[in-house]
């Protein structure tokens, strides 16, 4: 079975508490156990992390790419202005996905219509609440199929 790391950016943690008209009331520890189920359906094994410290995520990026371990991303703020983020993606060797809970696009905070992630980003599935998520892992499990 193909590990897959699902990494959420900051206030993701508090999932189900925080604006809940925007992101659903889905907790993150929910969320943890859809995302290893969804997975484990379609033969991947999922690891959740979250934070809120920019430098952690990108030691994880780095150890995606070092590892070849693809990558569903949730960056949450960092994915509008974090020229790191951008910098640790771009180095990523294995599958990319971008997910969003709410559409950037459709919010009317200005900034948040661009993404630093998705130049590297093999799909990007923004909207769909809670579901992109298994939407992102049916993805990867696409993508790397030929592995």
């Amino acid at each position: 079975m193909k590990h897959v790391l699902v990494l959420n950016g900051p206030n993701l943690g508090r999932l189900g508490r925080r604006q809940p008209e925007i992101y659903g009331t889905t907790t993150h520890d929910q969320l943890g156990e859809l995302c290893r189920q969804w997975g484990e359906e379609i033969g991947l094994v999922v690891e959740l992390r979250q934070t809120n410290h920019e430098g952690e995520m990108l030691d994880w990026l780095n150890e995606a790419a070092d590892d070849a371990t693809p990558v569903v991303l949730n960056a949450a703020a960092w994915t509008h202005y974090s020229w790191a983020v951008f910098d640790a993606c771009a180095q990523l060797v294995a599958p990319l996905v971008e997910v969003h809970i709410s559409d950037p696009s459709q919010r009317p905070e200005e900034f948040r219509h661009t993404s630093v992630v998705t130049p590297y980003a093999a799909r990007v599935i923004a909207g769909q609440g809670i579901d992109g998520y298994r939407q992102a892992l049916e993805s990867i499990a696409a993508l790397t199929a030929q592995d």
